[in-house]
């Protein structure tokens, strides 16, 4: 047995309330008196609570996180941080204020701390990305790894049953796509089969209860480590599908995530026999593309790209763009191949058997 495996150092507080009890504590534990907090317009509530459990330690508040992260928003928040001499970020929300404050982190390397309240994974990968002129990039630093990840079950208890379920699937596809990753290993995968088991068990107790917070703390747990086994391997294609339909066209991050992940994980099936049986075994299923498509209907999550606003003239150019540049994946695609999974992911039907 051969592999390469490196822990990311990060500290992990989970418990209800925590985000505004635990927040203060660990910012004065990373020597940070000077933090601006960042956010989205949805999540100032949050924001203002957390704001106030700095008191003097909070240099200001900066509400305009975007969807993928546009290029100028990045510019202002980093201008905004250094005008106000802050010595370190605190990043409260979903997908999209963490990103803004891995990019601050990327440009500034002030240390950041990550208070999720969606199930995006996020807060565990040193990946970063941000769109400019309509395309999405991406890399991986050291510096955007949060230093410290305060996990409240509390704070997800308002998100939108849909936007819980489809940030659940988001966090499956990164364990889907670990499990098939060229750089895998046998602890990434242990991650990556648990948190795909612990996340797909929670989504139908979130969505029958979205008070339960038994349920909320075990979808955070699964997006903890669904995002811990992304941050240790390198994406594929679903990532690489994703980010262009995000990026180039402005489909939502986690619907889309959502739509393709059947599709991508059968058209890869063939060449990932291993990957969709350890994800099979933690879907209690044979067929895990197939059983993903069933969980999103069921919970009423959107099924096709065309519900999510892609034009059918929109297909042939995506398709050209996600074989435009190499990565690894664990089947050869071709343009015409990409064409075809974008097209059934537009159509939404059931994930067809590729060969």
């Amino acid at each position: 047995m051969e592999f390469v495996y490196e822990a990311q150092p990060m500290r992990v507080v989970m418990r209800p309330g925590a985000s505004v009890t635990a927040v203060a504590g660990e910012a004065e534990r990373l020597g940070l008196r000077r933090l601006l907090v960042v956010c989205g317009p949805r999540g100032g509530e949050t924001a203002r609570a957390v704001v106030a459990s700095l008191g003097d330690a909070c240099a200001g508040l900066f509400a305009e996180a975007r969807q993928h992260v546009p290029v100028e928003v990045a510019d202002q928040a980093v201008r905004v941080a250094r005008a106000a001499g802050a010595d370190g970020c605190v990043a409260v929300g979903g997908g999209s204020a963490i990103g803004l404050g891995k990019a601050i982190a990327l440009r500034t390397e002030l240390p950041l701390i990550a208070v999720p309240s969606t199930y995006s994974g996020s807060e565990m990968t040193p990946v970063w990305g941000l769109t400019e002129h309509g395309v999405k990039r991406t890399g991986r630093a050291p510096s955007v790894l949060p230093r410290s990840v305060v996990y409240d079950p509390e704070l997800t208890l308002s998100l939108p049953v849909s936007l819980s379920v489809t940030s659940g699937i988001n966090a499956v596809a990164h364990a889907a796509e670990a499990l098939y990753a060229p750089d895998a290993s046998p602890l990434v995968s242990l991650m990556a089969e648990e948190g795909a088991r612990a996340m797909t068990g929670a989504l139908p107790g979130v969505a029958a209860d979205p008070e339960d917070l038994e349920a909320r703390g075990r979808a955070l747990y699964g997006a903890w480590l669904c995002g811990a086994a992304l941050g240790a391997t390198t994406m594929g294609l679903h990532h690489k599908l994703c980010h262009v339909l995000g990026g180039t066209f402005g489909l939502p991050h986690a619907e889309t995530h959502t739509v393709v992940l059947p599709y991508a994980l059968a058209y890869n099936a063939p060449a990932a026999p291993d990957a969709l049986r350890a994800l099979g075994r933690a879907l209690a299923t044979d067929d895990a593309p197939q059983a993903l498509w069933d969980l999103s209907g069921r919970l009423g999550a959107p099924r096709s790209l065309a519900e999510l606003g892609l034009g059918e003239a929109d297909l042939a150019v995506a398709a050209a763009e996600v074989t435009g540049q190499a990565y690894p994946n664990p089947r050869q695609i071709t343009t015409a191949d990409a064409l075809e999974v974008l097209r059934a992911a537009y159509e939404g039907d059931r994930p067809p058997v590729w060969s």
